[in-house]
């Protein structure tokens, strides 16, 4: 699998664009501002609908359009997959698989696994735990279409509870209360037991995903789900009795304060938590080994290695780490982005990225 053409108009910085990339590995070089990260954020829309950098839709429309379109086909054995989005400036975007809007979005990952290690990737360590919870529910939604929509479903009760107690506080009717309790532990319940599943696979990757890049086997890297509320197999059960007993909290501060929208993923080395106990260095490996383990479960769960996206990486690490990376890169399709063509030390086909065109 990997992807065959792209095609690009008033996508940020680019009018129009044409790009038929190698099956292989893609070394994208040209100075900073030149448009190379936006050509793997376009890659990365394709597989998540979403932009890799948290960036609404409307900021991926170059300034002065009306729409930004994106179009690619990834090659299968099964034939093209043919992917189009049209993002406009104001209203809502259209998507379409083959010429057809997909049941779900969710579906679309599914059928593009990808992977991209980025620059900010050290933030997933070192801050809070929104983009630690945002990383297991990507990944998941690479494996399943079912999580993916478990999570989307979820957001929306979360906001529409949310709404409800803004707008009811202490006069909130208890009975409607206690019908948006009743359907937030049902989904959440399923995300919760979709992120625990997909946690203890992504295990048997990440001590030697950190091994590898660290050149250390000790101390192990191991994450664990950290949710107060969450007692025994049963998730919607322990969620609803939850919800139930921070009812009155909930109505003082006209917010849901318990549920998966608040829990954590802990890493940690040996007994150490990487947060606030692991070095920059360390913790650059373990952010690194979270992609990696990322990818080797995907590769597990397809059969093929997923489309990998290297923003800028090896500008950011040793030589150590660079080559640990290398050392575990797949035969599969690769992009690569580097300011500098020196930095790279890799054998594939280079593109230069200038005056808004790649040009072998």
């Amino acid at each position: 699998m990997h992807l065959s053409w792209l095609e690009l108009r008033d996508f940020r910085s680019y009018e129009s664009l044409s790009f038929s990339p190698d099956p292989g590995l893609n070394v994208l070089i040209g100075p900073n501002g030149a448009g190379k990260t936006n050509v793997l954020e376009a890659v990365g829309y394709l597989s998540r609908l979403s932009s890799f950098r948290g960036a609404p839709d409307t900021a991926l429309v170059r300034t002065g359009a009306e729409a930004g379109v994106l179009r690619g086909g990834i090659e299968r054995e099964s034939g093209e997959l043919r992917i189009e989005i049209e993002l406009p400036a104001e209203g809502r975007r259209r998507i379409l698989v083959n010429g057809k809007r997909p049941r779900r979005n969710s579906d679309v990952a599914v059928e593009i696994p990808l992977v991209a290690f980025l620059p900010d990737d050290l933030d997933v360590v070192k801050r809070g735990p929104t983009l630690r919870r945002d990383y297991l529910d990507e990944v998941a939604g690479h494996i399943s279409p079912a999580a993916g929509a478990d999570r989307t479903e979820y957001d929306k009760i979360v906001r529409q509870r949310n709404r409800f107690l803004r707008d009811e506080g202490h006069n909130a009717d208890l009975v409607t209360l206690g019908v948006w309790d009743e359907r937030l532990a049902e989904v959440g319940g399923r995300l919760v037991k979709a992120r625990l599943g997909l946690l203890e696979r992504l295990e048997a990757h990440l001590g030697g995903g950190y091994a590898s890049v660290s050149g250390n086997a000790s101390p192990r890297l191991s994450a664990r789900y950290e949710a107060w509320w969450l007692r025994g197999e049963h998730a919607g059960e322990s969620l609803l009795a939850a919800l139930e007993e921070r009812r009155r909290r909930d109505l003082d501060q006209r917010t849901t304060t318990v549920g998966p929208h608040r829990d954590d993923v802990g890493l940690y080395l040996g007994e150490r938590p990487t947060r606030t106990h692991a070095s920059q260095g360390e913790q650059r490996s373990v952010a690194l080994a979270l992609r990696i383990a990322a990818f080797s479960l995907l590769e597990e769960r397809h059969g093929k290695p997923p489309i990998l996206l290297l923003d800028d990486v090896f500008s950011e690490l040793d030589p150590t780490r660079s080559e640990g990376v290398i050392d575990l890169l797949p035969v599969g399709q690769v992009f690569v982005t580097s300011a500098r063509e020196d930095e790279v030390p890799l054998a594939g086909r280079r593109w230069k990225v200038e005056s808004g065109d790649i040009v072998s």
